[in-house]
């Protein structure tokens, strides 16, 4: 049986509901392979598809001094690495986009979650980080 993209979404998301706070990006792969496999689908992962360790992380609001040396700083003490960084004034808008490597971090994603909402507090923005995984086949056309 051949599952369609809405339906392995729909799964995964359901993985990452179910598994709370023992998230990580090989919990839900294997979790999402085993219900894709219960229901006789034969979803295979494609070459880039596959877990990474890297997360998307996006930011905006008001522009002011200090937010990206306040999100990198935080970045850095959790010893994560930037791998990409593209950032862009509308007006008095500030939007920033990152693609980070997480696994040399001491932190799980949950962590750095925890320490960005803390940062985006102090700086006055909105920060939301998502694995490059979910990114993936969110994104998926």
């Amino acid at each position: 049986m051949k599952l369609t993209e809405d339906e392995i979404r729909k799964i995964t998301f359901e993985a990452i509901s179910e598994l709370g706070d023992q998230i990580t990006p090989e919990a839900v792969k294997e979790l999402v392979r085993k219900r894709v496999e219960a229901m006789g689908g034969d979803y295979k992962f494609q070459k880039g598809e596959v877990s990474s360790g890297r997360v998307i992380l996006t930011s905006f609001g008001l522009n002011h001094p200090g937010i990206v040396a306040g999100v990198t700083k935080a970045l850095g003490d959790a010893n994560c690495d930037i791998q990409d960084l593209s950032q862009k004034l509308l007006g008095d808008f500030f939007t920033m986009i990152m693609v980070i490597d997480i696994t040399s971090s001491q932190k799980d994603l949950k962590e750095i979650q925890e320490e960005m909402n803390k940062v985006a507090e102090s700086l006055r923005v909105k920060i939301y980080l998502q694995h490059e995984d979910v990114f993936r086949f969110m994104h998926r056309i």
